[in-house]
């Protein structure tokens, strides 16, 4: 699949999906109130990575997903800590930023030409932003995942760091 293709397939998903969305929102009452305007000004947020996303397809810059992928997830997150009210989780949150980096090295590798080096990249990004979320949730009380046990992470985390050079194709 050619990289016109692959941002034509994106662009059009996209447009499918948010139209999809907003059919639904129109159709149904329930749904107005879930998404009150009280809980909508981080959607805006979202919605510039939706739109610097877009941006990327026209132009044919695919490594655009990355910054869209960044500004969109973080748009997620404020939108669930505006809903819920928990603004101390940002505490640990943050760590979560470099699994958008990672969802966005993946989407570019994706709508570019260089899909098993974004993939293994961006999978990198992605297990060091969850290790770091739970190191941190746990750390700061977020949520009780491994109880006392937490620290096991940090050794297992610089396991893998020791040893990741030794799998490395030369």
């Amino acid at each position: 699949m050619s990289q016109a293709q692959r941002s034509s397939l994106v662009g059009g998903l996209l447009l499918v999906g948010l139209g999809a969305l907003f059919l639904i929102y129109q159709l149904s009452p329930s749904l107005r109130e879930l998404f009150a305007l009280v809980f909508a000004w981080p959607l805006i947020v979202v919605g510039v990575g939706v739109f610097l996303l877009f941006l990327g397809l026209v132009v044919g810059a695919p490594d655009m997903a990355v910054p869209a992928c960044i500004v969109g997830g973080i748009g997620g997150l404020l939108y669930w800590q505006n809903a819920t009210g928990n603004w101390e989780s940002w505490a640990y949150a943050w760590t979560l930023i470099p699994g958008f980096v990672g969802i966005g090295v993946i989407l570019a590798g994706l709508l570019g030409s260089r899909l098993v080096k974004g993939m293994r990249e961006g999978l990198g990004l992605l297990f060091i932003s969850l290790i770091g979320f739970a190191i941190f949730g746990s750390l700061l009380g977020g949520f009780d995942l491994l109880g006392p046990y937490w620290p096991v992470l940090l050794i297992l985390a610089g396991v893998a760091i020791l040893i990741r050079p030794l799998f490395r194709a030369r």
